[in-house]
């Protein structure tokens, strides 16, 4: 009895780790309600969630297919976009967009640290804008020297591309956060 319930576990940590691929032939769909199917190995899935492995290095590659609910376990893996069907591209890349909506920030008007925030006025490549961020979190990470992720307390996402690029006064404006 006890080899049996080695094997069912072996069994599943073997299914938990299994690698799939999903590739042009797996049929992607928009449904009705702006969500995205999938017919893959046989099996329908009403509704599906696309995430991207690697957002910042590697958008376009290692594209994650999951289950909607139930625990949002993995179906497979697209391992590159441009490999699949334009109709399909364009399916995935839409809902991306929505997960992944990332303004980036060209000009900083003013940062002000009031009572454990940070209150940063910015213009992006999407408009002005106005957002805080905790100060005791780690809501600015170096993607590299001169690339930055910003979170919002909302969790929201700014780029700022290239530090290099702004004025020194931004610059002195961000040193709080380098």
């Amino acid at each position: 009895m006890a080899e049996n319930t080695i094997n069912i576990y072996e069994k599943k940590a073997e299914e938990m780790t299994a690698i799939h691929i999903i590739t042009a032939k797996d049929k992607f769909q928009q449904t009705e309600g702006g969500f995205v199917s999938l017919d893959y190995d046989g099996t329908h899935y009403d509704r599906v969630k696309v995430v991207r492995l690697f957002p910042f290095s590697d958008a376009d590659k290692y594209i994650s297919i999951r289950e909607h609910g139930n625990g949002e376990r993995e179906i497979g893996i697209i391992e590159d976009l441009a490999e699949m069907p334009e109709e399909t591209r364009d399916i995935l890349n839409h809902q991306l967009n929505l997960s992944y909506f990332t303004p980036v920030i060209q000009k900083i008007y003013s940062i002000k640290d009031e009572y454990g925030y940070a209150y940063f006025h910015v213009m992006t490549d999407k408009g002005e804008c106005k957002f805080a961020i905790n100060m005791g979190s780690n809501a600015v990470a170096k993607l590299s020297e001169v690339r930055l992720i910003i979170s919002d307390v909302d969790e929201n996402r700014f780029e700022i591309r290239d530090v290099e690029k702004l004025t020194q006064k931004e610059r002195r404006m961000l040193d709080l956060f380098l």
